[in-house]
């Protein structure tokens, strides 16, 4: 009996039992055990497994000896691969997976000499060196040094019409000057000669009585200010940031720089030396708001064109790229458009796609791989493993004018990957989403390889080096324990041969029982001749019926044969003897080996639902509606006053004044507590004993059957449904309302103190949603159920339908300002 035990192991495989018998020499059972067990086989066709619980008996029948096993597997098997002491990592990427809210251009003066400035790589044909750069950001941390006031402008800096979004305010002083600057339009001198602006506190009113909106700017309170080298990574020839982490949509991002241009300095924006002190606001260059609106000209201030490969320190030996397209007609990838003009159609895309322009040396030539240029930064930045397209619209635009054909153009171009929020492209647009960005890279291990696995079984791991199986402790070493393999052959290392790590690890959490019955035959025809058989099966119970396709539990069978014949022979010996200047005396051998398998694969009967044929679903559209629960109380709060719907609410233009509230009328929400409707001790009396009360349609408990009479309710789950009730009153005075006289954006009020007026009042409610990116997580509508206002219509106290009111659902970004004062 072996046994090694404890109670409180965090895993099952930490504990190993076995129960063992071993038979005489003469004796049929050679052996008998229980608990934890293995098969290990010497074939390479068929591999056996060390991590398995069950019993394994060895029975011997003269010449013939029989191992069998009934078990569980508790491991899992992987292989790793590595070559020239790298491991190799394989990453593939869809074309709408670029790197989002992390890549910006500093201006579109930047991003218009992008593509001309990498047209001759390896080289940068930029006269642009950016000398001095801050980067602002939402301060979404407790980290409050380095934080200012900020006001950020999206027309800030922008020197061509084409790029301004505020055409009505904000015209371009120098139409014939291309560069940013802050004297590229008239913005910066209208905002500046502005004091109130400069101010911060009052600066809202102020750029909203110019006619400024949110659109064109952000009022950042308290911005952190990032560190470069820490925080982002400055490209000083192309005018481009890459942040290390992606912006949020609800932050802001924003830039003040300086560069030369030619030896001319030009500045954007107001650094924090400056000389603006205290409160006082630094105006800013905006990247991105949190409207996320694609119409605007600063969408495309965002780059598109930067992949993650997800890896870092990548080497340039060994590194492979190449894109693919999905060919629709096929189904079959493949590196390049079946059609399209010469240097288009036919070739790589890689090459059409300004990946492949140099060869090795740096000469002007493709070579059919991909440009590894890190330095000067142009495809790639080994550090973090982003790759750059040299071209802004890769699968747009670029390959639009590459293919000089719109019909042609119409059919492989992926123009909205570009045009619209990345949640869109992916999901709306399957037929062009058919790129994708495949490769390798190694990382850098030397002669230990990582196995990424813990406590492996011995004897689990086998090492093989261009096909041949190489020998523990003389060409490698195995830490079973820590999950490391250590090539000791440092031949085997500097001959760059790739070679192959597969191993069985336990299991660190067992939810899918699998099943393995198998045995091996080993018959001994004489001693230079040995045959053997192997018969496993393995099968898997799925957790459920309902499997997905790709994830059918196995039941497959493999049977094979194998055959070893060495005998010693001289006639080899002889044979080399005829050669000059050669003189053996040593004994050949000659050794062959034959094998042969053959799968049968099958599936668990447990999936069968027809005709004894297994079944998967491609989606059982169960649990494929989520939702966003809104009932809950005391998530709501006050809602500020709407803006930008001055028709319905003129007292939301209004700035520091009391009469903002004036229309505010009094609205009460809340969810009964069903003890009011249980009539037992904890019931209050007054509503115990009026049954009118608790049949109220405005107060009642509703009760799941009324609403959904069909859904079966489990058992403990409460029958009602918890309401969210909304009170309002149009004729009292709202939270805020100071109103007393009829003034141009209010009635007034009656002699009893009421409000007059009451269809021209109002009152809301608002709270936070935190998925704030609808069309990435496919937020179709919004359902609700409505009890019916006119249910008791002609009885007193109850409405009838001649009282009407309106139901506003406004959803985006609101503001949280109440009592609006800046």
């Amino acid at each position: 009996l072996t046994t090694n035990y404890n109670t409180k192991a965090t895993f099952n495989f930490q504990n190993q039992v076995k129960l063992e018998y071993t038979g005489y020499e003469d004796d049929i059972i050679k052996s008998i055990e229980a608990g934890n067990v293995s098969l290990p086989l010497s074939t390479s066709l068929i591999t056996g497994s060390q991590s398995l619980f069950g019993i394994k008996t060895k029975l011997q029948f003269g010449r013939l000896m029989v191992t069998s096993v009934f078990s569980q597997q508790q491991g899992e098997k992987k292989e790793i691969e590595v070559q020239g002491g790298a491991q190799i990592q394989k990453f593939e990427i869809k074309a709408d997976q670029y790197d989002q809210n992390r890549h910006f251009f500093l201006s579109h003066f930047f991003r218009d000499l992008y593509e001309q400035a990498l047209a001759n790589p390896p080289y940068i044909n930029s006269p642009v060196n950016i000398t001095k750069i801050e980067v602002w950001i939402t301060n979404t941390t407790r980290n409050y040094e380095n934080t200012r006031n900020v006001i950020a402008f999206q027309d800030l800096g922008e020197a061509e019409e084409k790029h301004i979004y505020n055409k009505a305010l904000v015209q371009d002083k120098n139409p014939s000057s291309e560069f940013s600057s802050n004297d590229a339009n008239t913005l910066y001198e209208q905002i500046n000669a502005n004091a109130q602006v400069r101010e911060f506190v009052a600066a809202s009113a102020a750029l909203n009585n110019m006619g400024f909106t949110s659109k064109d700017y952000e009022k950042i309170q308290g911005a952190r200010l990032l560190e470069e080298g820490k925080d982002y990574f400055v490209h000083r020839q192309l005018g481009y940031i890459s942040l290390n982490q992606e912006v949020n949509q609800n932050q802001v991002l924003s830039v003040a720089f300086q560069y030369t241009y030619n030896g001319k300095i030009y500045q954007v924006g107001d650094f924090s030396v400056d000389g603006f002190t205290g409160q006082q606001a630094l105006y800013t260059k905006m990247l991105m708001n949190t409207q996320y609106d694609t119409k605007l000209p600063m969408w495309d201030l965002m780059m598109k064109n930067v992949y993650s490969i997800g890896a870092y320190q990548v080497q340039k030996d060994g590194f492979q790229l190449e894109v693919w397209y999905l060919n629709p007609k096929t189904g079959l990838q493949i590196n390049y458009l079946p059609e399209g003009p010469k240097g288009v159609g036919n070739t790589q895309l890689i090459r059409v796609l300004n990946l492949d322009r140099l060869n090795v040396n740096n000469d002007t030539l493709p070579d059919g791989y991909f440009d590894f240029i890190d330095n000067p930064l142009i495809t790639i930045n080994p550090k973090n493993g982003k790759v750059y397209f040299p071209v802004l619209e890769p699968f747009g635009s670029h390959l639009r004018n590459k293919l000089q054909d719109n019909n042609l153009a119409d059919k492989y171009a992926f123009d909205s990957l570009y045009t619209t929020i990345q949640a869109n492209a992916q999901v709306k647009f399957p037929d062009k989403n058919r790129f994708y960005i495949k490769g390798q890279y190694k990382s850098s291990v030397g002669s230990e390889i990582s196995l990424n696995a813990i406590n492996i079984p011995q004897g689990s791991v086998v090492v093989t080096a261009g096909g041949q199986r190489l020998v523990e402790n003389q060409d490698y070493t195995v830490d079973y324990n820590l999950g490391r393999v250590t090539i000791i052959n440092q031949s085997l290392l500097e001959s760059g041969m790739p070679i192959k790590v597969s191993l069985e690890s336990n299991s660190l959490f067992n939810i899918q029982t699998k099943t393995l019955f198998g045995s091996r035959f080993d018959y001994t025809v004489s001693k230079d001749l040995a045959l053997g058989g192997t018969i496993m099966n393995l099968t898997e119970r799925p957790i459920t019926q309902k499997v997905n396709i790709g994830n059918e539990a196995m039941a497959n069978t493999i049977v094979g044969l194998d055959g070893r014949y060495k005998t010693e022979s001289q006639l080899i010996t002889k044979i080399l003897d005829k050669f000059p200047l050669l003189n053996t005396k040593e004994t050949s051998s000659l050794t062959l080996n034959g094998e042969v398998a053959y799968l049968i694969p099958g599936h668990s009967r447990a999936i069968d639902i027809d005709k004894k044929e297994g079944t998967s679903y491609i989606d059982d559209f169960e649990g494929s509606q989520s939702t966003i629960n809104l009932k809950t109380w005391n998530s709501w709060k006050l809602a500020s006053i709407p803006q930008g719907q001055n028709d319905l609410f003129p007292e939301a233009q209004l700035f520091d004044s009391i009469a903002a509230g004036f229309n505010r009328a009094k609205l009460a929400w809340y969810v009964i507590d069903p003890l009011f409707f249980r009539n037992n001790n904890l019931t209050p009396a007054h509503i115990k004993d009026d049954p009118d009360m608790q049949s109220n349609h405005f107060m009642r408990e509703v009760l799941y059957s009324e609403v959904f009479p069909n859904k079966s309710i489990a058992a403990g789950t409460p029958a009602n449904i918890p309401v969210l009730d909304l009170a309002f009153y149009p004729n009292e005075r709202g939270p805020y309302n100071y109103d007393t006289e009829p003034t141009n954006i209010s009635a007034g009020i009656n002699e009893d103190g009421t409000l007059a007026a009451p269809e021209t009042r109002w009152g809301g409610i608002m709270r936070q949603i935190q998925t704030s990116n609808f069309e990435a997580s496919n937020v179709q509508f919004i359902q609700f159920w409505v009890m019916d206002p006119y249910a008791e219509a002609g009885e007193p106290g109850f409405p009838d339908e001649n009282t009407k009111g309106t139901l506003y659902i406004n959803l985006g970004n609101i503001s949280e300002d109440i009592l609006r004062d800046s």
